[in-house]
């Protein structure tokens, strides 16, 4: 899987593993038609950073919702 193409399949993938790992509830919110593709190195940049990261803490995990509503269309 390459995930530095940008890509609506890629940008799914991104969204998919970001929600998992912040155990976000409400998936509609990580609908990948929500997203903008020209903000998909922002989202990759936020991805790599959550796994890189591994566990957060309340606060990041809320910097990091606050991050994906900003890249929202």
């Amino acid at each position: 899987m390459n995930l530095e193409t940008p890509s609506q399949e890629n940008l799914k993938i991104l969204l998919d593993e970001i929600a998992d790992h912040l155990s976000i509830v409400n998936r509609t919110i990580m609908d990948a038609k929500d997203y903008d593709l020209n903000k998909y190195s922002e989202l990759k940049s936020l991805y790599d950073l959550i796994k890189q990261k591994g566990h957060l803490s309340t606060l990041e995990t809320q910097a990091f919702i606050e991050e994906l509503r900003n890249t929202r269309k």
